[in-house]
């Protein structure tokens, strides 16, 4: 067996364009990170977000590099789909700022920040499909309202997406008709429509069974790698984090309390994200007393 490590069996090679041997490239947990030199596509300094007097985000300081996927993780109510939201320009940050391509989002006017908007994508929790519309017109619609291609080119270019999610059979069909996994890779087939340098996914196997959840993560990995994309995955499935993740970050109370590559995480001496990574201890060592089980319910 070759000692290089982009030859492993079983571990996939770094993506097109990446150095043929980084240093920083890890074979025993499939994960690649970018050189340091890099660009920066998405970034956050000292990021606060504040509802009322409730302060969610307290201080994110995040750098994600060209051609990583980063996953961010935590606990219900911990601040990552606000985290989310502040990337995506929804919520203006009341302190600290955002950053995507190198500007700031909120010094941008609109006409900028749409521009920016353009080279990124999103695939919904939901997939947010339209209802009334076929798969095929959800997938058509970015590059109707965004792009003066011809109507032939257009519907060549939905059916290369469809087929690049495995939905070629799908482009007639309306929402109502399909599947819950189908309508997430309907919507990560409009996601990818314009090409996006940048994809962000929240919650995408949320509410999946195990093996739509493996070709939503298989489709996450595949972009990555074959188109070059920049992934944010904002996920609580550890499962799928561990899979798709080159670089991971662990919230809790709206502070990152844990970043580093997926084995790192995963060795974190953090109380609260050994807790969240290998479950509570107290659920893994309960005793119950033979008298008590006796008893029966209500004993």
């Amino acid at each position: 067996m070759s000692d290089d490590p982009q030859n492993v069996a079983g571990h996939s090679p770094p993506r097109p364009g990446a150095p043929a041997l980084p240093p920083s490239y890890d074979p025993a947990h499939t994960a690649y990170l970018p050189a340091t030199n890099a660009q920066v596509v998405v970034q956050t300094e000292n990021l606060i977000k504040r509802f009322g007097e409730k302060t969610v985000l307290n201080g994110i300081n995040l750098t994600v590099r060209r051609g990583e996927t980063l996953v961010i993780m935590g606990a219900s109510g911990c601040g990552k789909s606000t985290l989310l939201r502040c990337l995506l320009g929804a919520h203006p940050p009341d302190e600290g700022s955002v950053r995507l391509f190198g500007q700031d989002m909120w010094s941008l006017m609109p006409p900028e920040m749409d521009a920016v908007r353009k080279r990124f994508g999103t695939l919904f929790q939901s997939g947010a499909l339209f209802s009334s519309m076929t798969v095929g017109e959800n997938v058509a619609l970015p590059l109707k309202e965004h792009t003066d291609l011809s109507q032939d080119m257009i519907d060549l270019m939905v059916k290369v997406k469809l087929e690049l999610v495995g939905l070629r059979e799908a482009e007639d069909l309306l929402p109502s008709q399909i599947s819950g996994g189908m309508a997430k890779r309907a919507g990560l087939a409009r996601a990818i429509a314009l090409d996006p340098e940048l994809l962000f996914y929240d919650e995408p196997t949320s509410g999946l069974d195990p093996i739509m959840t493996g070709i939503i993560d298989g489709l996450i990995m595949d972009l990555a790698r074959t188109m070059n994309v920049t992934s944010i995955v904002v996920t609580h499935d550890l499962k799928s984090a561990f899979r798709v993740a080159d670089r991971m970050v662990v919230l809790n109370e709206g502070r990152v309390v844990a970043e580093g590559m997926p084995h790192e995480i995963k060795g974190h001496p953090d109380p609260f994200v050994r807790r969240f990574i290998q479950g509570p201890i107290e659920a893994k060592t309960a005793i119950y007393p033979k008298s008590a089980l006796d008893k029966g319910p209500g004993g």
